[in-house]
């Protein structure tokens, strides 16, 4: 890490003011605010009064970084895309000033069938970045959309609204992926997963990295192209992570997932950076240097992805764990288990655990996240409740010695915190509990134990771990500690190592979860094959090979 090294990065008078102002509201005072230009809900009156670009002075394609969309509601719609006729510039190759973008949303894809159409604008304190929320529509439809600014035409994308609150659709069929480092790979399932019939993509975190890209791509190792040496340290300002999802977003595989499928995100700790907790950095530095870092790289995420009003940056914080129904078959919980967590135990790691696991006292969540969720269930009438989230929920023993060292970082460092999360499932009579993770560049099946120590105990729920998009380079089917983990895990159904991601089909009599694998990322144009399938029944917690 390189943290330490480059805290000049942020300006003077924006550390100056940091210094001042106490560390959970310094960057919601006014002043500090103003200045940073983060924790305001729209442009300031100064620069929202600014010129307008006259859309014919564009000259180059303004889409280079292609469209989104997310959340879908049953009535409703997010869109997003990028204006950047030069993504790798700080600008992006546009002054700063107001552009008004063109949408069009359709029934068909050659869009003779207009359902809505309007404008937006795209703002420079945005990153000129559109965010459209297209309301009215009706539940469980198709849609295709695509913006126009000046003589310029987007790419078209596919995206849909969820069924109607109160009905009972027949199935919904998902895809889990996380971990995405450029520098390790290309992002070939993402290739894959565009033309799958999936109804939406779930991003379980590490969307980016914060670590440096040099020219070559790193191990893409490119012999047609040399990446500027801008992306060639680590992300740190807000110019930094900017910069570094349109590196990302310039991948054409990326960019047909977004288009193909409406995306539900959540980060884990990369987005940031590594390991980070609540407002506890990796690296010792001064607290207001690290929430600095955190509001920039919380402000580029919003800014990137294809998220609502609600989950827009204030300051440091984001709101961005929220609630989305499929009808009545399910409900989707999407956590945050970075923003609110206790910073991590015994230093973080693998250790053996301590008291401090098991201290009532520390939290994955934050209190109002787990009153929240355990609220949420409560109430629920769905079939099936997800919870798609960031790092493995079940235990995970590393050794077969007694006691096994186990994940600091994971929910083992959290024992008590996931206790009240099982036994509020259990007090709202949940079912059919279904944990979605990413994270850990490995692809797991995990029964979900009442008591993990006990393999005769009762199965609770079910936990499907996607492996990386990349992250990790090729991987292998079994790592070394394959025979090891299997072993010291009997809740473990299945461990490969390769890059890919899972598909989730939800029926109204069973769940089906197929593991889609590819055998490498080095280099492109890697095949896909379904590396195993699982099968949990409604009413019967547990894996059955398919």
């Amino acid at each position: 890490m390189t943290s330490e090294a480059r805290p000049s990065q942020h300006a003077p008078e924006l550390r100056a003011a940091a210094r001042h102002i106490g560390r959970r509201r310094f960057l919601t005072v006014t002043g500090a605010a103003a200045a940073l230009a983060f924790a305001v809900d729209l442009p300031t009156a100064g620069t929202a009064a600014a010129a307008e670009l006259d859309a014919a002075r564009i000259t180059d394609d303004p889409f280079t970084l292609g469209v989104a969309s997310g959340d879908p509601l049953p009535g409703s719609v997010l869109l997003w895309t990028r204006l950047a006729p030069a993504p790798f510039q700080p600008d992006g190759g546009l002054p700063a000033e107001r552009v008004t973008v063109h949408w069009e949303l359709a029934h068909d894809e050659g869009f003779r069938r207009i359902v809505r159409r309007g404008t937006a604008t795209a703002h420079p304190e945005f990153h000129h970045t559109v965010h459209v929320e297209v309301a009215h529509l009706a539940a469980d439809r198709v849609f295709h959309y695509r913006f126009r600014v000046g003589r310029w035409v987007s790419p078209a994308g596919r995206t849909r609204t969820a069924p109607a609150p109160h009905s009972r659709p027949g199935s919904l069929t998902l895809a889990a992926v996380s971990c995405q480092a450029y520098h390790d790979g290309y992002f070939t399932p993402y290739a894959h997963l565009a033309a799958e019939d999936v109804d939406v993509v779930l991003h379980l975190g590490d969307y980016l990295y914060e670590y440096a890209v040099n020219a070559a791509g790193g191990a893409r190792n490119y012999t047609d192209r040399t990446l500027p040496a801008l992306f060639n340290r680590e992300t740190v300002t807000l110019e930094d992570y900017r910069l570094r999802y349109a590196l990302y977003r310039s991948d054409p595989d990326l960019r047909a997932a977004h288009a193909a499928h409406p995306f539900v995100v959540t980060w884990d700790d990369h987005e940031t950076e590594n390991n980070y907790a609540g407002d506890t950095p990796e690296n010792s530095v001064p607290p207001e240097e690290f929430l600095l870092r955190r509001a920039s790289a919380y402000r580029a995420y919003w800014e990137n992805q294809p998220l609502r009003r609600p989950q827009l940056p204030d300051g440091s914080d984001m709101r961005l764990y929220r609630r989305l129904h499929w009808g009545r078959l399910a409900q989707f919980d999407v956590l945050d288990t970075r923003q609110y967590r206790s910073d991590q135990a015994y230093g973080d790691g693998a250790q053996l655990p301590g008291p401090d696991v098991d201290d009532p006292s520390r939290t994955m969540t934050g209190a109002s996240q787990e009153r929240w969720l355990l609220d949420g269930w409560r109430s629920s009438r769905a079939l099936w409740n997800v919870v798609p989230q960031q790092v493995v929920f079940s235990q995970r023993k590393f050794d077969l010695a007694t006691p096994s060292r186990l994940s600091m970082d994971a929910w083992d460092g959290y024992r008590a915190s996931r206790r009240r999360i099982l036994d509020g499932a259990r007090d709202a009579g949940i079912d059919n509990l279904m944990v979605l993770t990413g994270d850990v560049h490995v692809g797991y099946a995990f029964d979900i134990k009442d008591d993990f120590d006990d393999p005769a105990s009762r199965t609770v729920g079910t936990e499907i771990v996607a492996t990386s998009i990349a992250s990790g380079k090729d991987g292998s089917e079994r790592p070394a500690n394959w025979n090891t983990y299997m072993t010291a895990n009997p809740h473990l159904r299945f461990y490969d190592g390769r890059r890919g991601y899972v598909t989730v089909q939800l029926g109204r009599e069973a769940a089906r979860a197929d593991y889609r694998t590819v055998p490498y990322v080095t280099r492109p144009g890697a095949p896909v094959a379904t590396a195993a399938s699982f099968v949990t029944e409604a009413g019967r917690p547990g894996l059955e090979p398919a």
